[in-house]
């Protein structure tokens, strides 16, 4: 099933990939089934969405991409848009999140998709990663069937994990406490999950999870990609086992979380086309506020604009990217929230909003010694993090 907003008048297609984790073994998909059905069944599905953020059709709120035709797809494979495998009798469950993706787009093309001059498959989360294994796909079933024409894209917001070392390693028993390239690993074997040719051949067989990693799959590509991350992802921290309960956070645990900041920011150094905030959030790009943000003065919505432009002027004449139109966009600052327009923190506890120095105070953030560390006044450091700077 899909969701379908038809424009007319315009030659742009968005298909976006909805998100929500996975699941890997009968077990832990028999829990999914139980609490998150709509994640596994189109039964509950309503009749019809109304779309927000980059999928609204209110130039306010979706200054670039308002008019463009919208398709919604639910995410139901619970397989991060890879499976290919039906129901059969050693598997109850079907998935095949890769397959549905490719009999929308064979039904879309009856429906205008095939005069479309620009398709954007945009996904959040476990459909951002979705956005990485299928772009190149999309792009080639197009071609097979004739449709050479139409620019295939990807925007691929919060999927972009890191295969690092957890905080604190546990066993592996539900998709919240295994360590993601575990996960990922029983998840390829338990939904046949397939991956790109070309990322494929970089690693051995059976190494196949290592396409699931944004910095391992994004050199691979052939299709333009744009990354959208946050710096402090609330989902790789909570694979990794930082869970912020409204304790103070121990030192180790606030090492970790700066040095993870790092750690995303250098994989994003050769990422042509990316906007990286230093906040502590996930997802962003259907979030009504999503226009709100900004890394070093560009907002989101502009530096998509932007990308659009370097792409149609490449594709005319392979010029230097345009002025005062940035696409790499990447937060230098080093700890969680320490960018102004981040989102609005609230306690987990009490859910009321908390500022920037509230918040780092509520994480343990030592005012004192942080200033002694980088060698200024304590008030001239909590001035600097509440302007940002």
């Amino acid at each position: 099933s899909y969701y379908l907003k038809e424009s007319k008048g315009s030659r742009r297609w968005l298909l976006f990939l909805e998100g929500g984790w996975y699941c890997f073994s009968r077990e832990n998909c028999d829990t999914r089934y139980g609490a998150m059905r709509r994640l596994m069944s189109s039964r509950e599905w309503p009749p019809t969405r109304v779309g927000t953020g980059i999928l609204s059709s209110q130039p306010e709120e979706n200054p670039h991409w308002w008019n463009a035709n919208m398709v919604f797809i639910p995410y139901c494979s619970s397989d991060v848009w890879s499976g290919a495998s039906s129901k059969s009798e050693k598997n109850e469950y079907a998935f095949m999140g890769a397959l549905i993706i490719q009999e929308v787009i064979k039904e879309l093309v009856g429906k205008g998709l095939g005069t479309a001059k620009v398709l954007l498959l945009a996904g959040s989360s476990a459909g951002g990663t979705g956005v990485l294994l299928n772009v190149d796909r999309v792009a080639e079933q197009l071609e097979e069937m004739g449709y050479q024409g139409i620019q295939v894209r990807g925007l691929a917001d919060s999927g972009w994990f890191l295969d690092n070392k957890q905080y604190r390693r546990t066993d592996c028993i539900d998709t919240i406490t295994c360590a993601p390239t575990e996960a990922i690993r029983r998840g390829i074997r338990y939904w046949n999950g397939i991956v790109p040719e070309r990322c494929k051949l970089q690693f051995k067989e059976g190494e196949e999870w290592n396409c699931f990693f944004g910095y391992k799959i994004y050199p691979t590509l052939r299709c333009p990609v744009f990354v959208v991350q946050w710096l402090f992802d609330e989902a790789q921290l909570t694979v990794d086992n930082v869970h912020l309960t409204g304790q103070p956070v121990q030192e180790g645990q606030w090492l970790y979380i700066q040095n993870l900041g790092r750690e995303l920011r250098n994989t994003l150094k050769d990422v042509t086309a990316s906007f990286a905030p230093a906040c502590l959030s996930h997802e962003i790009i259907t979030r009504n506020h999503w226009t709100d943000i900004q890394v070093k003065g560009t907002s989101l919505p502009r530096a998509l604009h932007c990308w659009d432009r370097s792409l149609h002027e490449s594709n005319k004449n392979g010029k230097a990217p345009l002025k005062g139109c940035p696409i790499h966009l990447i937060d230098s600052c080093p700890w969680p929230h320490c960018n102004p327009s981040c989102p609005t923190i609230r306690d987990q506890f009490t859910g009321q909003e908390m500022n920037v120095i509230q918040f780092l105070m509520h994480m343990g953030f030592d005012v004192q010694k942080m200033a002694q560390q980088q060698g200024l006044e304590p008030s001239k450091l909590l001035g600097m993090l509440s302007s940002g700077n």
